[in-house]
């Protein structure tokens, strides 16, 4: 999976913006914390969940089932805005 072409990130003071600049599904703008916006940057590139979730085992102190479950929260909530070609 990857994020469509249709939208670009933007990081303003720290805070990583979301914004679709050719979906026609979307007309919003995504504000991501720390840890959406590493996922969302993942997902300039093909990626995998498991690719991801390993990034972030490399990255945070947490459980692998936490960065799962969060990762997974994240990257259904881009496929509900159709951000994501899979």
């Amino acid at each position: 999976m990857k994020l469509k072409p249709d939208f670009i990130t933007q990081d303003i003071d720290g805070t990583q913006f979301l914004v679709p600049v050719g979906a026609e599904s979307f007309n919003g703008i995504v504000r991501s914390n720390e840890t959406a916006a590493f996922i969302v940057n993942c997902l300039k590139e093909e990626t995998t969940l498991d690719q991801i979730v390993d990034a972030m085992c490399e990255k945070y102190d947490a459980p692998r089932e936490t960065i799962v479950s969060d990762a997974a929260r994240v990257i259904e909530t881009l496929r509900s805005i159709d951000a994501l070609t899979e």
